[in-house]
């Protein structure tokens, strides 16, 4: 927790002042009052744009290949890949499911004796 240490010299530099200095025309005014605008302070707002002359672009003289065809597929023997890799998937997660509920066994039986 901190406390404060008075109004010494070096946190007086530091607060904010509380209201309009004192040699202010504002200090004699009752109510507060928006600070005057300053006249020398103007933003004009970005440049303006010039488009470019026609014909700027260089000349395109290779034109690319078209694309080739992708190879047929086999959705039979896409559909057995995906049923085989399916259960190798299941196979995989029932003997890690397994090798887990034996380690649990294990430990919960050497837990209570």
């Amino acid at each position: 927790m901190t406390t404060q240490s008075g109004n010494s010299a070096d946190d007086a530099f530091w607060r904010r002042p509380t209201g309009p200095p004192a040699d202010s025309p504002e200090s004699t005014a009752e109510s507060a009052t928006p600070p005057p605008v300053r006249p020398g302070i103007h933003y004009p707002g970005p440049p303006p744009s010039t488009s470019p002359p026609p014909g700027w672009r260089p000349p395109l003289h290779v034109q690319p290949a078209p694309p080739r065809p992708l190879p047929a597929q086999d959705h039979a023997a896409l559909d057995v890949e995906e049923g085989s890799a399916r259960t190798l998937t299941y196979g995989v997660g029932l003997v890690g499911g397994a090798v887990v509920l034996v380690l649990m066994c294990l430990l919960c039986s050497r837990a209570l004796f």
